[in-house]
């Protein structure tokens, strides 16, 4: 709800990402955990004394020994809750630069964790009754539950990518600064953290 108030959007949405860098959706599909360890330690520039577990939005952060071995930590975090790694990420820039979360965005992602409930309950549901063509409707909506989770998380990884390519000066424009460490992951903050692009003109139709 806190970033329906943020003033910037992403370059580009959920819809458009595979246009956006075909290559670089292709090899988040195929290489999920790589691709967000690498997001990652992107979106702290690289400096990983930034590192904290799930970029600070989930109860284990800062208690996993962050400090001492962060290269390993952010590899476990990737290839163990990789779902929580791309969503922590997102969080990261949404939070960073004023990024506001789209209705589009919204209905893709809740579309996503819908169909893997359904999946989860058709599932309970065939086990317990024991049903032959249920079961294998069960597995069928799975099927289609995983398709559509890692395509989801590949247009949204790549959707990350864009942004930081804009952030780093590659599609145009200068490069932002490095913001300090305290404006990183700022998820206790009631109001958009005055950093990031500048304000978007509206436009009027």
């Amino acid at each position: 709800m806190l970033r329906r108030s943020y003033r910037n959007v992403w370059q580009t949405d959920l819809t458009c990402a595979i246009q956006a860098d075909f290559p670089y959706c292709c090899l988040s599909l195929w290489c999920g955990p790589c691709v967000s360890y690498m997001l990652r330690r992107r979106a702290l520039y690289n400096d990983m004394s930034r590192y904290v577990c799930c970029a600070g939005y989930m109860p284990c952060s800062g208690r996993c020994g962050e400090s001492k071995c962060p290269e390993l930590c952010l590899a476990t975090e990737a290839f163990l809750c990789f779902g929580s790694s791309v969503a922590s990420t997102r969080f990261l820039l949404q939070d960073e630069f004023n990024i506001q979360t789209t209705q589009c965005d919204n209905c893709i992602i809740s579309f996503m964790f819908c169909l893997q409930q359904l999946a989860c309950i058709c599932s309970l549901v065939a086990c317990i009754v024991g049903n032959q063509e249920l079961s294998e409707a069960s597995q069928a909506i799975s099927c289609v539950s995983d398709a559509v989770y890692w395509t989801v998380c590949s247009c949204m990884q790549t959707q990350h990518k864009v942004e930081m390519d804009k952030r780093d000066g590659k599609l145009g424009g200068a490069a932002m600064t490095v913001p300090p460490t305290q404006q990183m992951s700022r998820i206790d903050q009631p109001m958009p953290p005055q950093v990031g692009y500048a304000p978007q003109p509206a436009s009027y139709r």
